[in-house]
C-alpha cells in the first residue's frame, strides 16, 4: 500500500467511505455555537470545544442544519427553550459525521437539545448567585434605603431603543417640568461584549457626572427592551453584578421581561418588568414624597392652629388671672396705705403730744431755772473778773476784789481767806 498512488479525489473519497462506514449513526455531542450564518434558509454553524478554565480553543468543525430540516429542528429548539438559535450557546446536539472530497469534513445536525442549554444558562446564572452570596453582596445595593427624593437619575440604555423611547415619553415630560433631570449614557446589551460595555459606559458617565454635579445621582436605572432569552443572557454576568453592587447609589432595572430574571434582577434596590414601569415607579416615588410633603404641611398648619388656639385661649385665662391678681394686689396696697396712712397718723399726734408734753416741761424748767427765780430763793451769784464762780477753786486773792449779786442788788467784797470745804470720803 505504501507504493499505492492515487489522486486527491480517489483519496478522499476513500475517506469518505470511512467516515461514513465508521459513522453511521447518530450521536450526541456538546458544544459551543461559535458562529452561525443563515443563508437561503440553511444554517452554518461553527462549532468549538473550549478549555474549561480559559477560553482557549481545543476542538473545532463546521456543522449544518439543512433547509429540508431547518424548520422542524430550530423551530423546536426555539419553542421548548424560548431561546433563539445563534452563537455564543452551550449545546448539546444529536450529529452524523460527513465528509465530502470537495468541501471537507462537517457534522449534520438533527436534533438539539432544549433542556441543555436552558440548564447550562442556569448552571451559569446559579454560579452567578452563589459566588455573590458567598462574598456578600448579593443584597448590598438592596439594601440601601431608596432616596427621599429623586432629583438627578443616571440612566444607562441602549442607544435607538424601543424600551428607552417609553421610557423617555415620561421621563422627558417630568425634566421638562422641572422636577426630575436625567444624564442618559448608551451601551451595548447584546453579545459577548455587552456586560464590559455596560461596565465601561456606567464607569466614563459616573465620572463625567462628578464632574458635572456636585453631588452622586440619586438614582442609577440600566433599562432595554425585550429579547430572546439567550439575549438576556449576556447580562449574567459575574464583573457587571460585583460591580453594581457596591455602588452606593440605589440601582433600579427594568429588563424588557416578565418571565425570565436576569442576575440584575437579583441585585438591584427595585427590579421592574419593563422601562415603561421605572419610569412610573420614579414617577410615583415623587408623587408619593410630595404627597408626604403636602400632607405634612396640613398637619403643621392644623398642629399650628390648635397651638395659636390653646395658646390664645392660655393666654386669656392669663389675662383674667393677671387682672384679678392686679385688683387684688392693688385692694391688699391701698389697704397697707390706708394702714400705714393711720398708724403714721397716730403716731405723729402721739409724737406731736410728747412734744408738747417735753415743751412744757422744758418750759416750767426754764422758768425754774431763772436766775431772778434762783435768786429771791435766797441764792446769790458771785462773779470774780466777770466770771461766775461756780468753785472756790476759781477764786483767786489776786486781785481780791469779788462781786456778790442777790435779789435786789450786788455787794463788792474782798476776799480775806478761803477755806474750801472739807471732801468727806465714804469709806
Amino acid at each position: 500500500m505504501s507504493d499505492l498512488q492515487l489522486s486527491l479525489s480517489e483519496y478522499l473519497s476513500a475517506v469518505q467511505e470511512v467516515v461514513k462506514l465508521a459513522f453511521d449513526d447518530a450521536v450526541w455531542v456538546k458544544a459551543e455555537i461559535r458562529n452561525l450564518n443563515i443563508k437561503s434558509g440553511h444554517y452554518y454553524i461553527e462549532l468549538a470545544e473550549k478549555e474549561q478554565d480559559s477560553d482557549k480553543v481545543i476542538a473545532s468543525c463546521k456543522a449544518t442544519i439543512w433547509k429540508f430540516s431547518a424548520t422542524k429542528i430550530v423551530g423546536k429548539f426555539e419553542r421548548e427553550s424560548g431561546i433563539e438559535l445563534s452563537r455564543d450557546l452551550n449545546v448539546m446536539i444529536k450529529v452524523k459525521a460527513r465528509f465530502d472530497p470537495q468541501y471537507g469534513f462537517s457534522v449534520n445536525i438533527e436534533e438539539i437539545d432544549s433542556s441543555y442549554t436552558l440548564g447550562d444558562l442556569a448552571r451559569r446564572y446559579q454560579q452567578i448567585v452563589q459566588q455573590l452570596s458567598n462574598e456578600g453582596l448579593i443584597h448590598k445595593n438592596r439594601l440601601l434605603p431608596a432616596p427621599f427624593d429623586i432629583q438627578h437619575v443616571l440612566v444607562i440604555a441602549p442607544e435607538q431603543a424601543a424600551g428607552l423611547g417609553d421610557f423617555k415619553k415620561d421621563a422627558d415630560a417630568l425634566q421638562k417640568s422641572g422636577v426630575c433631570e436625567f444624564i442618559y449614557h448608551h451601551a451595548t446589551f447584546q453579545g459577548n461584549t455587552a456586560a464590559q460595555n455596560i461596565i465601561a459606559t456606567l464607569g466614563q458617565g459616573l465620572r463625567q457626572w462628578a464632574t458635572d454635579f456636585a453631588t452622586p445621582p440619586d438614582l442609577i436605572v440600566i433599562i432595554r427592551g425585550g429579547g430572546a432569552v439567550n439575549d438576556l443572557a449576556y447580562l449574567n454576568d459575574y464583573d457587571l453584578a460585583a460591580l453594581l453592587c457596591k455602588r452606593s447609589v440605589p440601582i433600579w432595572v427594568g429588563i424588557g421581561h416578565e418571565k425570565d430574571r436576569t442576575i440584575l434582577d437579583e441585585i438591584a434596590n427595585r427590579s421592574f418588568d419593563t422601562p415603561s414601569k421605572v419610569i412610573a415607579g420614579i414617577r410615583n416615588h415623587i408623587s408619593s414624597r410630595v404627597q408626604e410633603v403636602l400632607d405634612a404641611w396640613q398637619n403643621i398648619q392644623l398642629l399650628s392652629q390648635q397651638q395659636i388656639s390653646a395658646y390664645q385661649s392660655q393666654n386669656d385665662q392669663l389675662m383674667k388671672m393677671i387682672q384679678t391678681l392686679s385688683k387684688n394686689q392693688t385692694y391688699d396696697a391701698n389697704k397697707q396705705l390706708r394702714q400705714i396712712k393711720d398708724q403714721i397718723q397716730l403716731f405723729a399726734e402721739q409724737q406731736l403730744k410728747f412734744a408738747d408734753y417735753q415743751i412744757e416741761a422744758l418750759m416750767r424748767e426754764t422758768l425754774l431755772q431763772n436766775p431772778r427765780h434762783v435768786l429771791s430763793k435766797g441764792y446769790a451769784v458771785v462773779r470774780q473778773n466777770q466770771h461766775a464762780i461756780r468753785s472756790v477753786q476759781q477764786l483767786t486773792t489776786e486781785p481780791s476784789h469779788i462781786e456778790i449779786e442777790l435779789q435786789d442788788g450786788t455787794v463788792h467784797a474782798n476776799i480775806h481767806v478761803i477755806h474750801p470745804q472739807q471732801v468727806i470720803s465714804n469709806e
